[in-house]
């Protein structure tokens, strides 16, 4: 069924073995938008790896939120399906659409938790069951979930996801200097966590 799908959509006289991934996405895209629900399984099965990496990372690896979010990034393509334009690639315009949903679950969390503000660094390098510091590799995931949520996502797309500063802006509705100011605090930030606990 996803064969007669691709090579429908394009015209006779070109290889329909030779489909790039993005044209992939773009025919299955196109049927999903029209209802296809086999087309739109086939997009969340090509997708749903990155789209739950790059949410993990924006949620400080909270495994449960970051599934949560991963399936309302899908529930919100496929409503928003019908009027994607095709102006981008399916696969930049689903990153945005996760990285959105992310940001937006952040802004929330933080404005019902506005407390104390230290809660997220009670965690941050702290030893393990033998008394000995944790491993480089989970301080660093821990002192990453602790920064402010719009240093964290400029911080993961840029350094993580290799996104362009003008992506960034772009994406999450800021400046380009903006952008770049908040991967400067965010570096910083990250530095003096991981140097404290060192």
């Amino acid at each position: 069924m996803l064969a007669v799908t691709v090579t429908d959509t394009f015209p006779p006289a070109q290889d329909a073995t030779a489909a790039t991934p993005a044209d992939v996405d773009r025919a299955l895209a196109r049927s999903a938008a029209a209802g296809d629900t086999g087309a739109f399984e086939a997009l969340y099965r090509r997708h749903a790896p990155r789209v739950h990496g790059v949410v993990s990372r924006l949620v400080g690896y909270d495994r449960a939120r970051a599934e949560d979010l991963a399936q309302e990034t899908f529930v919100r393509a496929w409503q928003a399906l019908p009027a994607y334009r095709f102006e981008s690639a399916f696969s930049t315009w689903l990153h945005r659409l996760a990285v959105n949903t992310a940001l937006m679950d952040l802004r929330a969390r933080r404005s019902r938790v506005q407390a104390d503000g230290d809660e997220a660094l009670e965690f941050v390098g702290g030893p393990d069951s033998a008394g000995h510091g944790t491993a480089l590799g989970l301080d660093l995931e821990r002192a990453v979930a602790t920064l402010p949520p719009r240093a964290r996502a400029v911080l993961v797309l840029y350094d993580v996801e290799g996104w362009k500063h003008e992506e960034i802006a772009e994406a999450l509705g800021m400046a380009v200097g903006s952008s770049k100011a908040q991967l400067h605090r965010a570096r910083s930030l990250l530095r003096e966590r991981l140097e404290a606990h060192a």
